[in-house]
């Protein structure tokens, strides 16, 4: 079972046992993501993954794994590290983690919660038409978040998405 996920720079030939997950495809990128998983037994390998990377997320509640790269959404079994399902040319910019064990994840436009596969998404309201979108921290169950108002560029916001009550408030302008 995996318990660690880091994305970390191309490893030297021999170092890991490694696993490719390539989805063929006429719009893959020459780019590559390698992510070193340590599993409960300490034991570690390395995933080889197409695309720039962006973020890779573990829950142990739904016992998966997302990782997000410039050409695709991966999904991963957690104890097998098998590929379950995956998305192609994805618009995702951010991922993370809530603290109940929930994927949040956002293009550049709106949030959206990912529990136990990534085809069944629930949009998160917001109060404002969002542009621009990038997570930042959590502070207990609230993910601190920054964007500009869609189509009004000019006004810099700090939100707050609360993860029990998926709600998203306006904090302040900045």
């Amino acid at each position: 079972m995996i318990n660690e996920a880091k994305i970390i720079n191309q490893p030297y030939s021999g170092q890991y046992e490694e696993r490719i997950y390539d989805i063929p495809s006429s719009w893959d990128s020459q780019k590559w993501t390698w992510i070193k998983f340590s599993n409960e037994d300490f034991s570690e390998w390395c995933g080889e993954f197409r695309g720039s990377s962006r973020y890779v997320a573990i829950s142990k509640k739904h016992n998966s794994i997302l990782v997000l790269t410039s050409d695709y959404l991966y999904q991963l079994d957690r104890i097998s590290g098998e590929l379950i399902e995956y998305e192609s040319q994805p618009q995702y910019h951010n991922l993370t983690l809530t603290p109940s064990g929930d994927f949040i994840i956002s293009d550049y436009y709106s949030i959206e919660l990912i529990k136990s596969t990534i085809k069944e998404k629930q949009l998160i309201e917001s109060p404002i038409h969002m542009d621009m979108i990038k997570f930042h921290s959590w502070s207990n169950n609230e993910l601190l978040i920054t964007c500009e108002e869609f189509l009004n560029w000019d006004r810099h916001v700090e939100l707050e998405l609360n993860c029990e009550t998926l709600e998203i408030t306006m904090k302040n302008d900045i």
